[in-house]
C-alpha cells in the first residue's frame, strides 16, 4: 500500500513522519460520499481500492462529471483554491481510500524539502489532467473522446501495474456520456462500433481493449460509425 498511499524516494525517517499523517479511512459503499460541494477543504485522498466519481451542479442544477480516480490516484485538490471543495465526491463501488490532513501535510512539507517538492509535483498533475480533459472535450468526434478515455484508464492502470487490456468501468453508460459530453445513445453507438470492428471485447462494465493501434490511430483519424 505504500506505493499507493506513500511517495517513493523519501529518506526512511521523513517517510515515517509522513505515514503518521496518513489515515485509512473504512470502506466506502457505492454512492457514498466522501465530501460535498462547498464544505471546509481539509484533506486529500489517495484510492486504495474501488473508484471514485467527482462531479459538480452546473447552473441549471444539472450534474456535471469532472473526474473519475482508480486505484493509486489523489483527488480533493480542488479545494486547496479557497479552502473549499468545488465538487462533490462519491464511491463507484466499495472504495478504500487513504486520507491526508492537508495542513499536517503542508507543516511537513515545509521542514522536509522532498515531501514538499512531491506535494507540488502532485498539484501539477492535477493541472495536467485537466488541461488533458480539456484538449478531449474541445472539437473532437464522439469516437475520438471516448477512444481517449479508454486508453487513458489503461495508461492509468499499467502505472499501478495493472492490466492495460482488460479494464473494469465501475461508471454508468451515462456517467461516461455526461464527462464526455455525449448521450447515452452515442456512447453505446461508438461502443458497438468498436466492437465490431473488434478494437473492444465489451460484457457490460467489463470491457477488453483488442487493438490498442487502431484506437490511437482513429483519434487522430475518426472513422465513420457503422
Amino acid at each position: 500500500m505504500n506505493s499507493i498511499c506513500l511517495p517513493v524516494g523519501l529518506d526512511p525517517s521523513d517517510l515515517d513522519k509522513l505515514e503518521v499523517l496518513i489515515e485509512r479511512k473504512k470502506p466506502l459503499q457505492p454512492r457514498e460520499s466522501v465530501f460535498l460541494s462547498g464544505e471546509p477543504f481539509t484533506s486529500i485522498y489517495a484510492v486504495r481500492s474501488g473508484s471514485i466519481k467527482s462531479f459538480c451542479i452546473d447552473a441549471d442544477g444539472r450534474e456535471q462529471v469532472t473526474g473519475f480516480y482508480f486505484p493509486g490516484e489523489l483527488f480533493g485538490w480542488d479545494g486547496l483554491a479557497n479552502e473549499h471543495y468545488q465538487n462533490t465526491a462519491i464511491a463507484l463501488e466499495t472504495t478504500s481510500l487513504c486520507e491526508i490532513p492537508y495542513e499536517k501535510l503542508d507543516n511537513l512539507g515545509n521542514s522536509i524539502p522532498s515531501v514538499q517538492k512531491y506535494v507540488m509535483k502532485l498539484i501539477s498533475r492535477e493541472i495536467n489532467a485537466d488541461q488533458q480533459l480539456i484538449a478531449l472535450l474541445a472539437g473532437n468526434s464522439a469516437q475520438q473522446k471516448l477512444a481517449s478515455l479508454l486508453l487513458s484508464i489503461s495508461d492509468r492502470l499499467v502505472q499501478q501495474k495493472l492490466s492495460s487490456t482488460r479494464l473494469w468501468l465501475p461508471m454508468s453508460r451515462g456517467e461516461i456520456g455526461n464527462y464526455l459530453g455525449l448521450t447515452v445513445e452515442t456512447v453505446s453507438r461508438v461502443l458497438g462500433h468498436f466492437q465490431r470492428k473488434k478494437y473492444l471485447a465489451v460484457n457490460k462494465k467489463e470491457i477488453e481493449i483488442l487493438d490498442k493501434k487502431a484506437l490511437r490511430d482513429l483519434i487522430r483519424s475518426p472513422e465513420e460509425v457503422e
